[in-house]
């Protein structure tokens, strides 16, 4: 009616308003903003993964391969009547330390140092989150509501989020606990640091490679790790995650702007686990994710298990916009200036020579998922890059190849037989007639008519709940038990997650399908 439309219009006026007023008010100005804008555009014009970052954003993004985060150490939330309060104060991070702030504060201002402030009383958690994000080096002086009506006026910083010091690594492994005992890892994204890697600081491999040798210790007849959703990271890591379970020798080729190929090896020699392996992959496993599954692939090392990968095979570094700066020296990341860019600068090649740019890793053994997401792939990006085939490697020595006929049997009869993977199916078919159908009837209760008969078809596959599984029990390994036996936080997180894995359709078939190799 003619009342909400009133408010609605207010609503969106003041969004907009807050988003022009952040601006101009943000650490740069609006002159930074509408350059960082142009030199965005510019540099996606090249590739989809070349990018321009100013200060803060090249900051965030190293942190979410693994550097430490700069945080002021609060999380947000909305109360009942939906503005935006305090939710928790992180221990010993720059907002606790205040001493000022409260869970249940509203955030009512926000004011970057030397800027004026911004009303956002009525802003979301998205905006305001947005606002914060906007550096990581300037002072922010937050405007808060307390719980008794009074205002105060709070300055932080932000500072590097220190590890947790009670927790050992980051990331667990399960027990996989039926016919037989499997080991379960899952990597969620390659991370390091990259200020602190040159002092022995550890990444994702060195965490890996502590989970397995604590699985050993259980008496597991194999191993299998999620690389699902893995958008990949940093290409030494998969380099040495590829080397725990192969000897010595070439993992990778990469080719350079001039033609030359070099060599990427696994310079360690031995491995830190020989055992059954299983590989789990899907449409968003990207970059060194795709590069892991595909070394282990071609040695015979891993039975490669769900979905064609996302199909990244180029490698980027990023550079400070200076002109001073040496490509070839391993020092110029450390130089601090406003803007970097990350650049791709290497095609990435297996060591057979072939290329998973566009087409991805093909699984030995295929387990659908729902279709749809090609356009989200690397070759339907504009700008992507196009592959040859380079001669393969010849120190490359395979191990025996493995024997897939009984497992692809067993995948089979899941795929026909399994609730879920059935779902997959029939909803694939109904997406493929509601992208078929080219005409929409301008009369507008029949087209929401007929959208709600199609929405509602979706939703009932869709919904389709996995039942917990009884081919095997997920149980925690003996150290992470002794852990998890002081922090009651902990266990219930971790109980709840001993649920998921439990219902997960591809962790049933993926044990079902390494337990076959093992018979």
């Amino acid at each position: 009616n003619d009342s909400l439309e009133i408010i609605f219009r207010q609503k969106i006026l003041s969004v907009y308003k807050r988003f022009i007023k952040r601006q101009i008010e943000s650490p740069g100005g609006l002159t930074e903003s509408i350059g960082n804008i142009y030199c965005k555009t510019l540099a996606e014009c090249y590739d989809p993964h070349t990018e321009f970052f100013p200060l803060t954003e090249k900051e965030n993004f190293e942190s979410s391969l693994g550097n430490k985060k700069m945080i002021f150490g609060f999380k947000l939330d909305e109360n009942e009547e939906g503005q935006v309060t305090i939710d928790h104060l992180k221990p010993g991070s720059p907002a606790f330390k205040s001493g000022q702030l409260n869970t249940g504060d509203k955030i009512i201002a926000i004011q970057w140092q030397e800027k004026e402030s911004i009303d956002v009383s009525d802003a979301s958690v998205k905006e305001i989150s947005r606002i914060l994000d906007a550096s990581n080096d300037n002072k922010v002086t937050l405007t808060v509501k307390k719980s008794d009506g009074s205002t105060r006026q709070v300055v932080l910083a932000k500072e590097k989020e220190e590890d947790n010091a009670e927790d050992d690594g980051r990331m667990k492994s399960f027990l996989l606990k039926g016919t037989k005992t499997i080991g379960f890892i899952s990597l969620p994204g390659f991370y390091t640091d990259f200020q602190d890697n040159n002092i022995g600081n550890e990444g994702c491999a060195n965490d890996i490679a502590k989970e397995i040798l604590k699985l050993k210790k259980e008496k597991i007849d194999g191993i299998i790790i999620d690389l699902r959703y893995n958008g990949g990271g940093s290409m030494t890591e998969a380099t040495d995650l590829s080397g725990i379970f192969i000897d010595a020798g070439p993992v990778a080729q990469l080719e350079r702007k001039d033609g030359k190929v070099v060599t990427v090896k696994d310079m360690n020699r031995g491995t830190i686990y020989d055992g059954p392996l299983l590989i789990l992959v899907n449409g968003y496993s990207a970059s060194a994710s795709e590069m892991v599954a595909g070394t282990l692939q071609d040695y015979n090392r891993a039975i490669i298990v769900g979905t064609n990968t996302y199909g990244k095979a180029t490698a980027q570094i990023i550079l400070p916009l200076d002109t001073t700066i040496n490509i070839e020296e391993d020092n110029h990341s450390i130089k601090k200036t406003d803007s970097y860019i990350k650049l791709t600068v290497e095609k990435l090649y297996r060591v057979t020579g072939n290329s998973a740019q566009l087409t991805g890793i093909v699984p030995d053994i295929i387990l659908p998922e729902v279709e749809g997401i090609g356009e989200k792939k690397e070759w339907a990006q504009p700008h992507s890059l196009k592959a040859k085939k380079l001669s393969a490697n010849k120190y490359f020595k395979p191990y025996p190849a493995i024997d897939f006929k009984s497992s692809k049997n067993i995948a089979k009869n899941i795929i026909d037989t399994n609730v879920y993977f059935k779902n997959i199916a029939i909803y694939n078919n109904l997406l493929k007639k509601y992208s078929d159908h080219k005409d929409v009837s301008l009369n507008l209760d029949t087209a929401l008519a007929e959208n709600k008969k199609y929405m509602d078809l979706f939703n009932s596959v869709r919904g389709y709940e996995a039942q917990p599984t009884n081919l095997f029990s997920v149980e925690n390994n003996s150290y992470e038990l002794i852990r998890l036996n002081t922090d009651k936080e902990l266990s219930d997180i971790n109980n709840q997650y001993k649920k998921h894995l439990s219902k997960d359709p591809y962790i049933q078939a993926a044990f079902q399908i390494l337990s076959s190799i093992l018979n």
